[in-house]
């Protein structure tokens, strides 16, 4: 499952990936904090949308990325 660049708002075509909150290989579960995004108007932490083993990406931090891009990947268990 494809981890990606969030919609928080209608207006919204890029965030700020502001780091992975677990490390590269963990376990996760459902509703668990995966990482933070960052907008001009919010910072929000964003939860694993299922359980599965969290593999990081090229993301790097405090850089802008267009929503739908491609973070990381969820390994669903």
């Amino acid at each position: 499952m494809e981890i990606k660049m969030p919609k928080l708002d209608v207006a919204m075509t890029e965030g700020t990936f502001l780091g992975w909150l677990v490390p590269d290989g963990a376990a996760v579960t459902e509703g668990e904090g995966l990482y933070n995004v960052g907008t001009d108007k919010v910072e929000t932490e964003i939860p694993a949308p299922a359980d599965g083993t969290l593999r990081h990406g090229d993301a790097e931090v405090d850089e802008n990325y267009p929503v739908g891009t491609v973070l990381g990947t969820l390994e669903v268990s």
